[in-house]
């Protein structure tokens, strides 16, 4: 496909304002250098000891991705248990119908006191990991690991995107895993593409609307070294917005 053609466009945006929980599904999405805005502010642990949510790793957090989460207006954390109505949070009694829902004593807590609200004055946490800037995610790779799997449902809340962009399938490719060291302009955002996104246990758990599947992670591992996806560097801060065209620069 020649440069400067456009080949894709966004068909889905996301933020994840707590880690590991469950993302909000936007219209646009502002990119800053960094990071999206309100992306990961939040952690969940256990509050006995400190362990930061790790669905990918025990048993114990495998429902964590079924709560629900959000920001109002003014940037605050709302969570939702399933059948459960929207909560402040950090705040005890979200943190007690979490508790209850996973089965043992859990907190939500901010990264940085300014994420939470001016009267919150309890514990923060840390991110366990150094995130990239964007993650991006074609329906083509997604349409190749149907092809692979197709009894299973590759739904791109297994991966945890911030853009989902709309392109063609390929052929016996998941195309964007090519693409490493290639720039993009994903409407007026510019990114470098700057490495596959490799996969955890984390894609194979039940969602809202789809089961437990261990065939997801064994397909990528067998047919693309693990990898769904890419992580992008940002060249170009912009606000991107359902729709937007993508293409090579």
């Amino acid at each position: 496909m020649p440069d400067q053609a456009t080949f894709g466009a966004v068909s889905q945006l996301w933020r994840y304002p707590a880690s590991s929980l469950a993302g909000e599904r936007l219209d646009a999405i502002s990119v800053g250098t960094s990071t999206v805005d309100g992306d990961r502010l939040f952690g969940l642990v256990d509050a006995s000891d400190g362990e930061i949510a790790r669905p990918d790793r025990g048993p114990k957090w495998h429902k964590v991705p079924l709560i629900r989460t959000r920001l109002t207006e003014d940037r605050r954390l709302e969570v939702a248990v399933p059948g459960g109505d929207w909560l402040p949070a950090p705040d005890p009694e979200s943190d007690r119908v979490v508790s209850g829902f996973l089965g043992f004593e859990a907190s939500i807590r901010p990264y940085f006191r300014e994420n939470a609200a001016p009267d919150y004055s309890g514990p923060l946490t840390v991110e366990r990991y150094s995130r990239a800037p964007i993650h991006l995610l074609t329906t083509a790779s997604l349409a190749r690991l149907k092809a692979l799997h197709p009894e299973g449902m590759p739904d791109p809340r297994r991966f945890r995107p911030n853009i989902v962009v709309d392109m063609d399938p390929v052929e016996g490719s998941f195309p964007e895993t090519e693409w490493i060291g290639r720039k993009l302009a994903v409407g007026d955002l510019r990114l470098t593409v700057s490495e596959p996104c490799r996969r955890c246990g984390f894609t194979i758990i039940a969602q809202d609307g789809f089961d437990n599947d261990p065939g997801i992670l064994r397909n990528l591992v067998r047919y693309n070294a693990r990898n769904i996806g890419v992580y992008c560097t940002v060249d170009r801060p912009a606000r991107v917005e359902v729709g937007a065209p993508m293409r090579f620069v």
